[in-house]
């Protein structure tokens, strides 16, 4: 029994008395009728409520639940749920450890038993007062034993930030503010930068101390993962910011922020090939996942600069060897076809199969290589799956070894090859150079973590792959996204297919100076059509 509540003997029945005389005395009659009385359980009932619930059930509860929370009440506002033992902590925090002294509660138009609504809360530190303003909703429920109408408790009720386990706090921050900058040392901010808004986050818990900043007093949400950092809602007390400095370029990041935004659900890196420095990254998507850095997504044909590379490192081609171009090859027992509209070339060199983006030509050198040939090359020349030390959370590509089937889908980017745009902006960029840099956005001495090696290719077998880039860049598949970018140039376009998908996946890498840019853009269909025009737009920005 909750402290404070009084024991009631109605009718025979033992009923809990809460608060007030008017709250007790809906408590009473819910206890004999079966309504709430604790958020649905134990409650004693003659009768469950079943059916659709009414208008008048849903502006009822959300009006009693409305106005037990603007008064503070914990355990009356959670005693309005479906699930009070979870709900308790969470307004109860609220009062006790986030300071607030007023809450207030705008509801607007519900939708059948859903209601959305605005919080305005205002918390008060040591004469402070500052106030924050969200968007939330609920759902209206019948509780599962008294069927009694009742709020559907889950932690976005109380905050759409919150997660199982969460509770409010204003407390001195444990992530000091930064200021965050360019190469050239402008602020980046996520109010002119949205993409990289979850980047920031990242710094400022990573970096915050180390560059020199002292925290500040916030209100926030505390997260029930001990290793997750504070969600900020509000600051309350200024800290000192520290400087973080990074390897961005502002006018490629506006670049690259504004070409996301003309295709959904689409990501763009580019690099400096000569250093490995992080230029821009960018997404255009519902959430804040950094698909641009940890995806991991078949990047289908851009794969055939490591497959290119394998069979010129194996001795199985060269640029200007024959690959022809067929109209089907076989991938173990599985048939490939090429895009739709190709005529077959069976005179064609490695160029020019790859320049046309021939699926064929590169399956059929599947039979000819070992299980792991591809997985090393892509390891041990272009530092694949080596723990990448970008400075922000990333994943460093996948390319297993492989045998059947799933060989000569490796070489054409499908099957169990999974790689992300910074991962393909590393690739062009190793092409480029032949020397791998592995990517990073901050540079030491902020960091101290050691970036990963690997071998990087041969001269002769990186001219040759430029020479093939080049070729698709001018007169292949991306010469269209490519046109007036100058000479020095190189491209090559993907498109992965999707099982469930009707339309395929768009990529395009390619590099123009010493500068280098990949992208993806689901169910984008042809690398040249959508990725395509993303990568010139970067290039183009670099100078």
């Amino acid at each position: 029994m909750r402290t404070g509540a009084k024991a009631a003997l109605v009718g025979g029945v033992l009923v809990v008395m809460v608060g007030g005389a008017g709250y007790g005395v809906f408590n009473i009659v819910s206890g004999i009728t079966g309504g709430s009385g604790g958020g649905d359980t134990g409650a004693v009932s003659a009768e469950v409520r079943t059916g659709p619930l009414t208008g008048a059930d849903v502006r009822k509860v959300t009006k009693e639940f409305f106005a037990a929370w603007e008064k503070r009440d914990a355990v009356g506002t959670a005693a309005l749920t479906d699930n009070d033992a979870e709900a308790t902590p969470v307004f109860a925090s609220l009062r006790e450890d986030a300071h607030v002294t007023k809450v207030r509660i705008t509801p607007g138009v519900a939708h059948d038993t859903e209601v959305p609504y605005q919080v305005a809360l205002t918390v008060k530190w040591k004469g402070t007062e500052k106030t924050v303003r969200y968007d939330a909703k609920l759902t209206v429920v019948r509780g599962p034993s008294t069927g009694t109408p009742l709020v559907g408790w889950e932690p976005a009720v109380a905050h759409p930030g919150m997660e199982k386990g969460d509770v409010f706090v204003t407390d001195y921050s444990s992530r000091p503010p930064i200021e965050a900058v360019d190469r050239d040392g402008q602020v980046l901010t996520g109010e002119k930068f949205p993409s990289l808004k979850p980047v920031l986050d990242t710094l400022r818990a990573r970096y915050g101390e180390q560059a020199g900043g002292k925290g500040g007093v916030d209100f926030s949400i505390r997260h029930s993962d001990e290793d997750a950092p504070d969600t900020t809602l509000v600051n309350i007390e200024k800290g000192r910011p520290g400087k973080v400095r990074t390897t961005l370029s502002s006018a490629v990041q506006a670049a690259a922020e504004q070409a996301v935004k003309q295709y959904p659900n689409s990501s763009v890196v580019a690099e400096k090939p000569s250093t490995g420095e992080v230029l821009a990254l960018a997404n255009h998507r519902d959430d804040a996942f950094n698909a641009a850095f940890e995806g991991a997504v078949a990047p289908g044909s851009t794969m055939k600069l490591i497959s290119a590379a394998t069979l010129i490192d194996k001795g199985l081609a060269t640029a200007n060897s024959k690959a022809p171009c067929p109209d089907t090859a076989l991938s173990g027992g599985q048939t490939v076809h090429n895009l739709t509209g190709m005529r077959p070339d069976l005179n064609a060199t490695l160029a020019q199969s790859f320049a046309r983006s021939c699926n064929t030509a590169f399956v059929s050198f599947a039979p000819k290589l070992g299980a792991d040939d591809l997985s090393r090359e892509a390891k041990e020349k272009f530092g694949l799956g080596l723990d990448w030390r970008t400075g922000i959370v990333s994943a460093d590509g996948k390319v297993p070894a492989v045998e059947g089937d799933d060989k000569g889908m490796a070489l054409i980017g499908q099957g169990q090859v999974q790689l992300n745009p910074l991962n393909m902006a590393s690739v062009t960029s190793t092409v480029r150079t032949g020397t791998f840099h592995q990517p990073f956005l901050v540079p030491r001495p902020l960091t101290s973590e050691a970036p990963a090696q690997a071998a990087g290719l041969s001269p002769g077998t990186a001219a040759q792959i430029r020479q093939m880039m080049n070729l698709t860049a001018t007169s292949g598949t991306g010469a269209l996204a490519m046109r007036g970018l100058g000479p020095d140039i190189g491209a090559k376009t993907g498109s992965a297919e999707v099982d469930g998908q009707a339309t395929s996946n768009s990529w395009f890498t390619g590099y123009r100076g010493d500068a280098a840019a990949a992208a993806f853009a689901e169910a984008g269909g042809h690398g040249g059509d959508t990725a395509g025009p993303i990568v010139a737009a970067v290039l183009r920005a670099t100078g």
